[in-house]
């Protein structure tokens, strides 16, 4: 204990952080199998909460320390009302963006709740804030390894003063532009796409292409409505939903997703999982209300799909569980390749539904015969500098890939956006997928 006593703040923090995550594996191991799932997923919440605000700790002492205590220097300054008020501001701003996620639990209903909106704002503001002051240290540094070097003198108190004013007109800069682009109407993306072996009848055929929405505290049913009406402006022939359609639980989103009731395709609309849904610890319940609104789930399964009167032209499309599914260990759920493909023949054209790029690679690991992936998850990165991160994690990013001769992955960046009402260096799509023969 005494050792611990000796740690810097920093360094406690990092501790109880690594504690927390150490708890989340062992209830994800240990106590799987004796509690039951949505207990399991409120104590997965919890921990996940207590978790993100650890780290987010350790970023609010780095952003006290130089947007405040840097900047107000001295208390003998004569401006101390100044000072007291941007301190205020600040530990204000600190407060809302720790309590972002606390919205998850208490402020999610139809439409987003004002509060949700404005914690989750300032946690897009304390992400490009955080990264800025970072990269501008960083910068500073260097720059003062070179003056040294060379014998110059050093100004490194008034420079590092300009880096955290230059820091926060960066920061409200990109907040500003992030916010207007999330609020911009989804663009739609026209997407021509050869298939071999599609059927004469089928060529042509149009593919309205979804994924995380997020129906949760920042979107609602308006925003879901102005989706659903732009899809059946559109007149596709088949629609999709490639995961991630929501952060909470039926009862309490059941009127938020009554738009989806009026999704219009004359050959059927399909949903497939995302890690998120499995987040909810509800996805039977969404499964059946999806059902009564007229939309498919693919459970690790498929169905041929062809047009009327042409039964014997068809293509065969899949779904398959999200990859997080196994590893939250949800009952009856689990990505399994080969049961959603059984019974898809090599002859016919295979179209597969899976949430996460990785899970798209190790599909066509297992399966070369896919013709086509549908996925999403990256957001395209959504927030800068989080799109770094993304592009370095997931095999496919965003847009149309070839794989190989025959075979194709197309990401979307997502229709919606997570919970940071945000967009910087990508948009919101609906994707107008049109199938040609090759």
């Amino acid at each position: 204990m005494s050792g611990f006593a000796r740690l810097s703040v920093e360094g406690r923090v990092g501790v109880a952080a690594g504690l927390v995550l150490f708890s989340a594996l062992v209830s994800r191991t240990l106590l799987s199998h004796r509690v039951d799932i949505h207990t399991r997923a409120s104590l997965f919440r919890v921990q996940i909460l207590l978790f993100i605000n650890s780290l987010l700790l350790l970023g609010s002492l780095y952003i006290w320390r130089r947007a405040v205590i840097r900047l107000c220097g001295t208390r003998g300054n004569h401006r101390v009302w100044l000072q007291r008020c941007w301190r205020a501001a600040v530990l204000i701003f600190l407060v809302l963006a720790h309590s972002s996620y606390l919205s998850l639990f208490f402020l999610v209903d139809t439409e987003p709740h004002w509060l949700a909106l404005l914690s989750f704002t300032c946690l897009g503001i304390y992400v490009i804030l955080l990264f800025f002051l970072i990269a501008f240290s960083c910068v500073s540094r260097l720059h003062r390894l070179c003056v040294a070097h060379s014998g110059g003198q050093d100004a490194s108190e008034s420079g590092s003063v300009r880096q955290v004013v230059l820091a926060l007109m960066v920061t409200a800069v990109l907040a500003v532009y992030g916010l207007v682009n999330a609020a911009q109407p989804p663009q739609v993306v026209e997407v021509d796409v050869p298939l071999k072996n599609l059927p004469t009848s089928m060529s042509g055929l149009r593919i309205a292409l979804l994924s995380d929405i997020h129906l949760g505290p920042t979107l609602g049913r308006s925003r879901l409505e102005y989706i659903v009406t732009m899809v059946n402006q559109l007149e596709p022939d088949l629609v999709v939903i490639v995961g991630d359609l929501t952060d909470s639980q039926v009862a309490w989103l059941r009127t938020a997703a009554e738009p989806l009731g009026t999704l219009r395709a004359p050959l059927g609309s399909y949903f497939t999982t995302g890690n998120h849904d499995y987040y909810t610890a509800d996805v039977d319940g969404w499964f059946e209300l999806l059902r009564s609104k007229g939309i498919k789930p693919l459970h690790n399964s498929h169905v041929r799909v062809s047009q009327p009167g042409q039964r014997q032209d068809w293509i065969c499309l899949a779904g398959i569980d999200d990859l997080e599914a196994s590893m939250l260990r949800y009952p009856g759920h689990g990505m399994d390749i080969e049961k959603a493909l059984s019974g898809c023949s090599e002859n016919r054209p295979i179209i597969l539904l899976a949430h996460q790029p990785i899970a798209a690679k190790t599909a066509l690991q297992q399966r070369p015969d896919i013709n086509l992936v549908l996925s999403g998850h990256t957001h395209a990165g959504q927030l800068f500098p989080l799109t770094l991160l993304a592009f370095l994690v997931n095999p496919y990013f965003c847009g149309l890939y070839r794989v190989s001769e025959n075979t194709m992955v197309y990401v979307t960046p997502g229709t919606g956006y997570y919970g940071i009402p945000m967009r910087i260096g990508s948009r919101s799509e609906i994707t107008h997928i049109t199938l040609k023969s090759a």
